[in-house]
């Protein structure tokens, strides 16, 4: 176990908590913010601001049992750096994303809260299957503990992980322990000149093989006024596995492979959204994201798609007026439809920015609600209009 600095934050944490006293009290709404690079997302923002990032830092790390627990105003990209200096990483390659100046803002609190992935989501699972404990902070500014730093640790609801994509609306999430992953001794990507179909077809065959499969993107790249529609395909594992692969998989398909530097940016590209596909391409256009079934056929759609998770996660820009028909067509699909990114106009009114839950589901959601945020204080709106 690595040294870390005494705790020099207990000042800033009791000040926390005295905010959440007053607030629950006085029925005041907060409006949890860590770095502010995911206030594009959800329904609405009310509140207070309740600033986490000065609550920041390491509080252990164990290289050997690959277990982190830090503070949830920590900067991404520092955890980021101190596990790649330690040659291990968080393997669901979570995204940045950027905000006003061109730097990333993002935090480890969230990161939980949106429970947004990355590239490699589809193959090695998401936040939820790395997150192994937290410390939360609940509507009667109380500081509980759930989990703990192994696997096996949780009897009836496993809550560290219930929070992962709850927005914020459960509590004010102090600490995360998380499980973290060796980087691979292989990387290579593939890139192959093939329609949707093609595409996803060759993903449903690759995928039943034992191959190292760990993310893939088909996109169709217009550029110096031709169109090419696109295929990349990256591999990770043990160098005998990676090798194989890229003879089998080319092959196969025919393609490249790409040099590993370029590929690298070009998927940290994807996982921010910085690739051209992601420019907006008239100001009526919303961003959805539809999560779908893998083995979905391309979908019956009009506009232009980027298409992840070896076919489990599909963009496209859409007018919001297109929601009746986008939605229609992700529940055909086996999944769903969200409203990513809101047009100009920041509208978001077609029904809520995500599908509404099925009424026994609504039902668990509101009794858990009313259990942690009695007072209904903590980001009032930002999943539904409703609370």
């Amino acid at each position: 176990m690595l040294p870390m600095a005494p705790d020099t934050h207990s000042d800033v944490l009791t000040s926390i908590l005295a905010r959440v006293q007053s607030a629950a009290a006085t029925g005041m709404p907060l409006r949890l913010r860590g770095g502010g690079s995911k206030d594009f997302y959800g329904q609405a923002l009310n509140g207070d601001i309740l600033d986490m990032s000065a609550y920041a830092g390491v509080i252990s790390y164990e290289p050997s049992e690959l277990v982190v627990t830090v503070r949830a105003g920590t900067r991404l990209a520092d955890l980021e750096a101190l596990l790649v200096a330690h040659g291990q990483y968080l393997a669901f390659e979570p995204p940045h994303f950027q905000i006003d100046g061109g730097h990333s803002g993002a935090t480890v609190g969230g990161m939980v809260s949106a429970g947004l992935s990355g590239p490699a989501r589809a193959s090695v699972g998401g936040v939820r299957d790395f997150m192994l404990g937290v410390r939360l902070i609940n509507g009667r500014a109380e500081l509980l503990t759930f989990g703990g730093q192994v696997m096996k640790n949780v009897a009836g609801y496993d809550v560290s992980r219930l929070l992962v994509g709850a927005m914020g609306t459960l509590g004010v999430i102090t600490e995360v322990s998380l499980k973290v992953l060796p980087v691979a001794p292989a990387e290579a990507t593939l890139v192959f000149e093939l329609s949707q179909r093609q595409a996803l077809d060759w993903l449903h065959r690759w995928g039943a093989q034992p191959l190292p499969l760990n993310a893939s993107c088909w996109v169709r790249d217009d550029t110096a006024g031709q169109s090419h529609e696109m295929l990349f395909v990256r591999l990770r594992g043990a160098v005998a596995a990676v090798a194989s692969a890229c003879s089998r998989m080319l092959a196969d398909a025919g393609g490249t492979r790409m040099d590993t530097h370029q590929a690298t940016a070009d998927w940290q590209a994807c996982r921010d959204q910085r690739l051209p596909f992601f420019a907006r391409p008239a100001e009526e256009s919303v961003l959805w994201r539809l999560s779908v079934a893998q083995t979905a056929p391309v979908l019956d759609l009009p506009w232009p798609q980027l298409v992840e998770w070896h076919g489990g996660l599909r963009w496209l820009w859409a007018p919001l007026d297109a929601a009746a028909r986008v939605r229609s067509a992700a529940a055909g699909a086996g999944g769903h439809a969200t409203i990513f990114v809101a047009d100009k106009r920041g509208d978001k009114r077609a029904d809520g920015i995500f599908d509404s839950l099925k009424p026994p589901l609504n039902v668990i959601h509101r009794r858990l609600k009313a259990e942690f945020d009695p007072a209904g204080i903590f980001n009032p709106g930002r999943l539904s209009a409703g609370w």
